[in-house]
């Protein structure tokens, strides 16, 4: 396997070509297809949103390399606002192989914008793959080409206008070097014989990032610690309130909703469930409208959301309990009950060993000898055992009440594991629960 470990790792501050302005305008955004599509090879890419401070999931910055066009970066925001037609960017970069890093965090907002990679290469995926120990992208960098990027605006607010010269610098950097990332990747990849079990992962994560997003059924469940109030169902009642009016108010600012309302506020307001004013005013955190913060560069981002967190007024949270506290017994939610066993009798096992070993001794056993021959597979072809076949999917197998002539193959690529899983381990596994 490819190793730069021991040479001492360079610090990479600066693209090489230099730092690019953002493309904001339709005439740009036509230069900028043309010089792709005269350009060779696969195409690094990139996305930056405002996580933490929008209230949108929207990608506000893409990045982009290829080899002969040099890193440019997009405003799609401003693009798109613009009439800019993203098929005329896929026309551009055609079969090109997209790099990605993670790429499941970036390929569903790509999707959103109407951009549509037919090809994909993602470095953390490969990493995972080759039983790399940390596959972050400034450690797989490190490993293999003896770079260390330097990264400093991780958690920026990338809705602000104009980009400085160093957040659009940070910016190319997650695409400046992921060309020669791939090519060594795929020696490593191809040397070890994973080659193809890495091209079945890439087309089902393009395939599965690309799909349209899955609303969460009960998005006010997404809580923080909601559980705790499982055997609360008015406290419950408080917690949903609350969120579905922090969620209002977040969506109508475009503001994140935890800069409105933070989720252990919302669970500490559940439990405490105040009845008056005087006991409200006892929740400090209900009553805090600008967020405070303890100097670091976050601080002066947050700065421009204040006015808005100033605007909503603690009364606001008092309304959405009162409301709560006003329904009657049979109006207060629950959470639901966990998912109901499909048409063969398969549900996600349980994740307690403790539940199994008490009271499912027979399972627990069937467990122990299947875990004991995906860890000597795993150990054979130096691969992670959680990549080898996903846990879940193991304990969902050994959970089958009756598994007399069960199809394990079968079984395993209806839990979604892919071919090369299926093949590599079916037989064995097979053969210990049988």
């Amino acid at each position: 396997m490819s190793d730069m470990r021991d040479t001492q790792p360079r610090l990479l501050k600066e693209p090489r070509g230099g730092v690019p302005n953002v493309t904001a305008t339709l005439d740009e955004y036509h230069r900028v297809c043309e010089s792709l599509a005269a350009a060779s090879g696969s195409l690094a890419a990139d996305a930056e949103r405002a996580s933490g401070f929008r209230y949108g999931h929207e990608d506000w910055l893409i990045q982009f390399k290829r080899e002969g066009a040099g890193i440019v970066l997009l405003d799609p925001i401003a693009l798109t606002e613009a009439g800019a037609d993203w098929a005329e960017f896929n026309d551009a970069v055609g079969e090109a192989t997209w790099i990605l890093h993670d790429s499941l965090m970036d390929l569903p907002g790509f999707a959103d914008i109407g951009l549509s990679p037919k090809h994909l290469f993602d470095t953390e995926i490969a990493a995972r793959l080759l039983g790399l120990h940390r596959f972050g992208l400034a450690s797989v960098t490190e490993h293999y080409l003896g770079i260390t990027l330097a990264k400093e605006h991780s958690a920026a607010d990338w809705s602000y206008r104009p980009l400085p010269r160093d957040w659009r610098n940070y910016a190319a950097l997650d695409v400046e070097v992921l060309i020669e990332l791939e090519d060594a990747m795929r020696r490593d990849l191809k040397a070890a014989g994973k080659d193809e079990w890495a091209e079945e992962e890439f087309d089902y994560a393009l395939s599965k990032g690309l799909a349209p997003r899955k609303p969460h059924p009960v998005p006010w469940l997404r809580i923080s610690r909601i559980t705790e109030l499982g055997r609360d169902p008015q406290g419950l009642a408080v917690a949903k309130s609350l969120w579905e009016e922090r969620d209002r108010l977040a969506k109508h600012y475009d503001i994140s909703p935890s800069l409105l309302l933070a989720d252990s506020s919302i669970i500490e307001a559940a439990q405490r469930k105040p009845h008056n004013a005087a006991q409200f005013r006892m929740v400090r955190s209900l009553n805090e409208r600008v967020r405070m913060h303890t100097g670091t560069e976050q601080d002066k981002m947050f700065e421009r959301y204040a006015p808005i967190q100033r605007m909503v007024k603690p009364k606001v949270w008092k309304l959405a309990i009162d409301r709560a506290l006003a329904l009657k017994p049979e109006q207060w939610p629950s959470i639901p009950a966990p998912e109901q066993p499909d048409e063969n009798g398969v549900t996600n096992a349980p994740r307690s060993m403790r539940l199994w070993q008490q009271r499912h001794p027979e399972r627990y056993e069937r467990l122990q000898h299947v875990r004991k021959v995906i860890n000597q597979i795993a150990e054979d072809t130096r691969t992670p055992a959680e990549i080898i076949i996903k846990p879940q999917i193991i304990r969902n197998l050994c959970w089958v009440e009756d598994i007399t002539d069960l199809d394990v193959a079968g079984f395993l690529a209806q839990q979604g594991a892919r071919n090369w899983q299926v093949r590599l381990i079916a037989p064995s596994v097979s053969g210990v629960i049988m």
